[in-house]
């Protein structure tokens, strides 16, 4: 039998439906087809030839890069939906002159003639990339504040309170659980599922759906019983004598600390001894994604309140310039923006009548410009490691991820092992948002690897998403390792609600949980020697 895709209900991401033309009839033609056979394939392992042959296989125009999640950004962009207009309409509004919600080519050309005057503040007669996000930033409306707890955000905050979570995908969890028991548990054991995000973290709407899904699993066959916090003070050496092991629940950012250093340094210390003194720590997705960046700086800011980078300028900023930029020289000269207003009127205008009426704008904004380009975005910046015992235990930092639902073919590195049973040998495709480490960060010397992805089978154009790609082609999704006389679990998949969905994942996790207690007993030495 073939390669194998696990799939969970339907392959939307919020806010990309209106991305671009291209991705837009796809999605109508086959989501009747996704929501009729979601109950049917949530739990199965489906042949990967038929779902290409199906066109069930999602198709992706974008990518992101290092610490942000640019499918937010992407949202605010698209000209599609109920409120995903915003950005078509300011740039509508900057260019109709004489207010009649029409535009002209006169009044497209004027306009974009006082951006490149306005915006050329050196005087060079040319713009490069952060001249015109500058120019852009003028023009677009302020994002909505951000809640406390708010969920897909990059919290300032964090999350302190429990996020909500669609009853739909926790009935989705509930049906697909394992029907295999797991092992018996040696005594009786509790797990601490640590759902808190620190300052400035992106907070995944998936966490109270990962927080049910321990629960669960412990839950069937009486494995464990769960506790949920959203508060970093339970990790303290007291409270931690009750627990077994700790499930990181896509923590982000610096997800312990506390403004007091003595705290932050105690709780640290507490974490530390838990797992060393012969404890466990599970983890999924996110909690690679902790203690890589400049958290402080991050709190200082969110205190001040500094504005953070307006995300939805910088990619269109780049759409700009990738549109513009016939010459490939990084900036774009007068002609070259004067042609670009030319290009969006021609393509507008396709009546003839010589004016675009504001709906027209609206629904067609998307479509002028080409997507991001990631290496135009240059977001990767240098990692700066504020727990460097944390990230080598976790076994890795993350540094870009391929948006949901980017299809990933999964092979399995270690068959023999209790923790990869489930899925008897065989490579499969599943869809999610998937990590990939900085290289330095992760290392087979370091950690045990269970699965990772089949970077040969990946396609040129997938892999040209990812700047600075890993020399080695070396992208372990989950692996498993020892901390002192402890264990330590990680799986990198879990962003999307349909891994929780899927009887196989499910499984697994149950056996990573089982690794990190000390009940499933497995090879955790290091792959290389």
């Amino acid at each position: 039998m073939g390669p194998l895709t696990i799939l969970g209900g339907g392959v939307e991401e919020q806010g990309l439906e209106g991305f671009a033309d291209k991705r837009t009839k796809p999605h109508q033609e086959h989501s009747a087809i996704w929501t009729r056979r979601e109950g049917h394939i949530q739990d199965r392992l489906i042949p990967a030839e038929f779902m290409r042959q199906n066109r069930f296989i999602a198709m992706t125009f974008l990518s992101a890069g290092a610490a942000v999640l640019l499918t937010i950004a992407l949202a605010s962009l698209r000209a599609q939906g109920p409120n995903g207009g915003r950005t078509a309409e300011a740039f509508f509004a900057a260019l109709d002159t004489d207010k009649d919600g029409t535009l002209t080519k006169p009044e497209m050309e004027s306009g974009f003639q006082s951006w490149f005057t306005a915006w050329d503040k050196a005087h060079s007669g040319s713009l490069a990339q952060p001249e015109i996000l500058a120019g852009i930033s003028t023009l677009l409306p302020a994002p909505p504040p951000v809640k406390p707890g708010q969920a897909n955000t990059f919290n300032p905050a964090g999350n302190s309170t429990p996020v909500p979570v669609a009853q739909a995908a926790v009935d989705a969890m509930m049906a697909a659980l394992p029907t295999t028991p797991g092992q018996k548990p040696m005594h009786e054991r509790r797990v601490l599922v640590m759902a808190h995000t620190g300052a400035g973290g992106f907070v995944h709407a998936s966490i109270p759906l990962a927080a049910k899904a321990v629960e669960a699993l412990g839950n069937q066959g009486g494995l464990w019983t769960t506790t949920v916090s959203y508060d970093a003070a339970d990790i303290n050496t007291e409270n931690l004598k009750k627990y077994d092991a700790i499930f990181l629940d896509s923590t982000t950012a610096c997800f312990l600390d506390d403004p007091d250093p003595s705290v932050t340094a105690a709780r640290r210390a507490a974490f530390l001894d838990f797992v060393r003194g012969g404890k466990g720590i599970a983890g999924i997705h996110a909690a690679t994604d902790s203690y890589h960046t400049d958290c402080l700086a991050s709190e200082a800011a969110a205190k001040n309140g500094t504005p953070g980078l307006n995300l939805g300028a910088l990619v269109l900023a780049s759409r700009f310039v990738s549109a513009a930029d016939k010459d490939n020289d990084g900036t774009v000269s007068q002609q070259e923006w004067a042609a670009l207003a030319d290009d969006w009127f021609q393509k507008l205008d396709t009546g003839n009548t010589g004016k675009v009426a504001r709906a027209d704008f609206v629904a067609h904004f998307n479509s002028l410009l080409p997507p991001p380009d990631m290496h135009r975005l240059n977001l990767e910046s240098k990692p700066v490691q504020q727990w460097p015992e944390f990230n080598k235990l976790i076994g890795g930092y993350f540094k870009f991820h391929w948006p949901d639902p980017q299809v990933i073919e999964v092979k399995i590195d270690d068959p023999n092992s209790p923790l990869t049973a489930m899925f008897h040998g065989q490579e499969f495709e599943i869809h999610d948002e998937t990590y990939t480490f900085v290289q330095e960060s992760f290392s087979r010397k370091n950690v045990h690897v269970l699965t990772s992805i089949d970077y040969d089978k990946m396609s040129a154009e997938d892999k040209a998403k990812e700047s600075h790609p890993r020399t080695d082609g070396d992208y372990a999704l989950s692996y498993i390792r020892s901390e002192g006389k402890g264990r330590v679990f990680y799986e990198g998949h879990g962003h999307s609600d349909r891994v929780y969905a899927m009887t196989p994942m499910l499984e697994h996790l149950r056996a990573g949980i089982q690794y990190a207690l000390g009940d499933l007993k497995a090879d955790d030495s290091p792959s290389v020697k």
